[in-house]
């Protein structure tokens, strides 16, 4: 029988498998032997030990799409970054690390505004100046007021969906207002693993509706970038892309070197000096970082 691990908790896995429900489960010796261990995303085979109290072992974790350290978290489709308009205001180099770690895996990041209707025109316009270059899905929510919900959910639809951001944003009232109109299925899943139930919490899957679910990550909220060459870093911001191999010299760091096609944008305005701003100062952390 093949699942999806919804939470894992003291070394029990929760796995939901499709028309059964949530099975309660621990994984077999070998893993531990291997080195492997079983991670909230993972798609999974299970063997059934006890079908009327719905418990199981996993005896074998399928191969993985990708995976994160920090949280430790297996198979996400994309990545919902949230930060809020105004209080607080959005910390740009914390947001752009978001970006940028997402860039370094491979997963398409989608860019959320909450608390919409509390910013003045100014702050919206401010921010989509600095990010609608950038090419990512940008999305102004008020969650309060649920407005912009529907085309939220859309854009989740199908897909596994890690939700990150600082805390105070409306993390929490989003995933709230994504789960209304829930099925039956998915509120035993719920009491199943108890949700909400324990003071540590726990990355965790939630069930959207069919094949969508988003991933509550406590404690996704700070970053740094690491385990990058420097010379990568630039590849990490999308609106460099047109640049490339425009510059004088071949691997401009688009630092110091003259004749810089990335320095020529920003001053042309192309790439917002806020973004440029950030991308010299992770360069230069990974450039000290390699010195010691």
């Amino acid at each position: 029988m093949q699942g999806k691990i919804m939470k894992g908790i003291a070394g029990f896995y929760y796995v939901h498998v499709a028309g059964s429900g949530v099975y309660e489960c621990k994984a077999k010796g070998i893993f531990r032997k291997d080195g492997v261990k079983p991670l909230v995303g993972d798609n999974v085979e299970m063997e059934i030990t006890h079908e009327k109290d719905m418990e199981g072992n996993i005896i074998r974790v399928l191969p993985r799409k990708n995976e994160l350290v920090r949280p430790a978290v297996a198979n996400i489709d994309q990545a919902l970054v949230v930060f809020a308009v105004t209080k607080p205001k959005p910390h740009f180099n914390l947001l752009d690390r978001f970006l940028v770690m997402m860039e370094t895996k491979g997963i398409p990041a989608v860019l959320c505004f909450n608390k919409a209707d509390i910013a003045a025109d100014p702050e919206i316009a401010g921010l989509k100046e600095v990010y609608e270059s950038c090419g990512y899905p940008l999305l102004f929510t008020s969650a309060k007021e649920e407005e912009n919900i529907d085309r939220l959910k859309e854009l989740l639809r199908g897909k596994t969906t890690a939700i990150a951001g600082p805390s105070g944003v409306g993390k929490s009232s989003l995933i709230n207002l994504l789960q209304s109109g829930v099925k039956m299925e998915t509120g035993s899943i719920s009491r199943k693993i108890e949700r909400g139930k324990h003071t540590t919490r726990h990355s965790e899957l939630i069930m959207l509706g069919e094949r969508s679910y988003i991933m509550d990550t406590p404690g996704f909220s700070s970053l740094y970038v690491g385990d990058m060459e420097k010379e990568d870093l630039k590849y990490c911001f999308p609106e460099f892309a047109p640049c490339e191999g425009k510059c004088r010299f071949n691997g401009c760091s688009h630092i110091h070197e003259p004749g810089c096609a990335v320095k020529e944008a920003v001053v042309e305005g192309k790439i917002h000096q806020i973004r440029y701003d950030d991308y010299v100062m992770m360069y230069r952390e990974l450039q000290e970082r390699k010195r010691y």
